[in-house]
């Protein structure tokens, strides 16, 4: 359904403070950045902000894909909950490459890594990760433990992942060398996933007959 024009508007906007406050906080750090200088950079009054962004963390963590996306993606299909996991975490990582978020990743995790409201915010959503999903994964199956389990072997995967990422990403990466690095981590994404398949294997969370 198209959005009507009040809509389209309140998202431009949205948008606009956002892509702002990633930029002055990518440039000197979140603690440094309040959110009046945000305003006055996004050319919009502080409670414009606030009705967008309820906290301050939510200029910088404005994407959900990566901690509610891997519930939704088994929700809302029929396949094992592994291979839904592996093509879900592909998926996202294709789209941080094609929207040029790549380029921009060493950056983004150093801002979290020297602000210590956006290490507890993380880690917040970390821990959300794995409650949604085992609640999801206990739609298909009444085994608790195992769908705890697999919930935070992915959660673990995720940050194993993202950790090795920063290992091969380098700095001021050309666009052939941000190409090479995707390729890399792919590879490493189907190894991290055949491991979680050998010690969990598939069809442990069928759906209930």
């Amino acid at each position: 359904m198209e959005l009507g024009r009040r809509e389209r508007k309140k998202q431009q906007t949205k948008a606009a403070i956002s892509q702002v406050a990633t930029q002055l906080f990518l440039e000197r750090g979140f603690e440094a950045v309040t959110v009046a200088e945000v305003a006055q950079a996004a050319d919009v009054a502080v409670q414009t902000v606030f009705n967008h962004f309820p906290a301050k963390e939510d200029l910088f963590f404005d994407e959900k894909g990566w901690w509610v996306g891997p519930a939704r993606a088994i929700h809302e299909s029929d396949g094992e909950p592994l291979d839904v996991l592996e093509a879900h975490y592909l998926a996202m990582a294709r789209e941080r490459l094609a929207v040029g978020h790549l380029a921009t990743w060493k950056q983004f995790v150093r801002t979290i890594e020297a602000s210590p409201a956006l290490l507890a915010r993380r880690r917040l959503y970390s821990d959300e990760l794995v409650r949604f999903l085992a609640r999801v994964l206990e739609e298909r199956s009444d085994n608790r433990l195992r769908n705890r389990l697999l919930a935070a072997q992915y959660a673990a995967a995720q940050n194993t992942l993202e950790d090795e990422l920063m290992r091969i990403l380098p700095d001021n990466a050309s666009a052939d060398t941000l190409v090479e690095v995707q390729h890399k981590l792919e590879e490493m994404v189907a190894e991290v996933f055949a491991v979680l398949r050998n010690g969990m294997g598939n069809g442990l969370t069928a759906p209930r007959g």
